[in-house]
């Protein structure tokens, strides 16, 4: 049933995602944003963290994750070190899918040749 809840959030965010995509103007960086945008205040409020443990994977995966990440991140930085600790901690909990996303960017710019 796990996979099920997964499939279905997870299909609910990119189905609703594709919707506003083809029928406004908006560009796919847009979009991108809007969901970082919505996760930050899901997290702001309290509730993705109950959508990840209701959905479970289905809500770690999709970018809406990400704003939560940086919410989250910022949240124990500032529990931690105080005002400062906003910045210093916003990146924290992102920080490794964000290196190993630059990594395979890396890797993959090596192995394929760039066509004009």
């Amino acid at each position: 049933m796990i996979y099920l809840y997964s499939f279905v959030f997870c299909g609910f965010v990119c189905a609703v995602s594709q919707y506003f995509l083809e029928k406004s103007k908006l560009t796919p960086g847009h979009i991108n944003s809007a969901l970082v945008i919505v996760g930050c205040i899901l997290s702001g409020f309290g509730i993705y963290d109950k959508l990840i443990d209701k959905f479970h994977a289905g809500a770690t995966v999709p970018i809406i994750n990400f704003g939560h990440l940086l919410v989250t991140g910022a949240s124990e930085g500032y529990d931690k070190f105080g005002i400062i600790g906003l910045f210093k901690g916003i990146l924290t909990n992102a920080g490794a899918g964000i290196a190993f996303a630059i990594f395979c960017a890396f890797v993959v710019s090596i192995i394929f040749k760039v066509k004009y």
